[in-house]
């Protein structure tokens, strides 16, 4: 099978990687090398969110504590368990995408407001859980936490430093649009578009929707776990605000405003999610006074850019002159 060849968008991706891994932990400084950091493992999420979203048309609410779920199971394998980093980080992707797949199970046969509804009782769920339990600090017992804890996080031999831990996290970001585009070009990417295209069409075709929709939730967990795992190596110990049902809805509205089709749109939404607050803070201004600008860039994309900023910007490089134009 012939594979399409790289566009110019994944050039540019390409391009960005090798000066965001050269250049971004050099340039930034004190705790901005912790928020660009958090920015990279929110992007994650934000590439399952917006895949699902753009490839399926279902809307989950509970990407954020997905991610709490990532950062639980790294921090608990950390404390309790002998291990690198590199092994507690897959075994948290793996475990967040089957709890991701056992979602899936009571939201295959709904589709739009109602599957919404159960994932944000999901995210509901996890937020209870979180902030009864709280995250593994080196504690003793099954959960891990004590009150005179607060044991460290085994980070990667090769990302001992904050800088260095930011490429290590650059790194692994690029890896996760690698993934999402491997599936989009192959078997499951166009049984995907074949579902949300029509899915009488798809079973008439002979494709499995229950395991390809149950294989998209997955995904979207494997990503959203390994995010969680990199925010539990950056911090050291996770907060259950961080992880509240609300945030999840908030992400999936930038998920809409940053461009869901496009691989920028998942990292223009971690930059609004992250950084907007953190630029907001450094003016002397109220961080929450973004929320303010997220809902106005919200009632724009719904009303006149369906695609986001990310398809604004498609657009803008798109354009081709007109015969006669220079």
């Amino acid at each position: 099978m012939m594979h399409k060849p790289v566009l110019s968008s994944g050039r540019a991706g390409i391009v960005l990687v090798l000066l965001a891994f050269a250049f971004l932990p050099v340039a930034a400084g004190g705790q901005w090398v912790k928020i660009f950091t958090s920015t990279g493992a929110f992007t994650l999420a934000a590439i399952g969110a917006g895949f699902m979203y753009a490839r399926l048309g279902m809307v989950s609410l509970t990407q954020v504590g997905l991610m709490g779920v990532g950062g639980w199971i790294t921090l608990r394998l950390n404390h309790g368990y002998d291990m690198p980093f590199e092994a507690n980080l897959l075994i948290a992707a793996i475990g967040t995408s089957l709890f991701g797949m056992v979602l899936a199970l009571p939201a295959l046969r709904m589709r739009g407001l109602y599957l919404a509804l159960i994932t944000l009782m999901v995210a509901g769920g996890l937020d209870i859980v979180f902030t009864a339990y709280q995250f593994p600090n080196g504690g003793e017992g099954f959960w891990g936490v004590g009150t005179s804890f607060a044991a460290e996080v085994r980070r990667p031999v090769i990302a001992q430093s904050d800088r260095a831990y930011l490429r290590y996290a650059i790194a692994v970001v690029a890896l996760g649009f690698l993934l999402v585009e491997w599936h989009r070009r192959t078997k499951p990417g166009r049984a995907w578009a074949l579902i949300r295209t029509s899915e009488a069409a798809a079973l008439a075709s002979g494709v499995n929707i229950t395991l390809y929709k149950t294989w998209a939730f997955g995904l979207s967990g494997f990503l959203a776990g390994l995010g969680g795992g990199l925010l539990a190596g950056s911090l050291g110990l996770l907060d259950a605000a961080t992880f509240r049902a609300p945030e999840s809805v908030l992400f999936f509205a930038l998920v809409v405003v940053g461009g869901a089709r496009f691989w920028y749109g998942a990292l223009l939404t971690a930059v609004l999610y992250r950084v907007a607050p953190g630029l907001l803070n450094n003016w002397g201004v109220d961080a929450d006074l973004a929320l303010v600008f997220f809902g106005a860039a919200l009632l724009h994309a719904v009303m006149s850019a369906p695609d986001g900023i990310a398809g604004q910007i498609n657009g803008l490089f798109s354009r081709k002159p007109k015969a006669g134009r220079p």
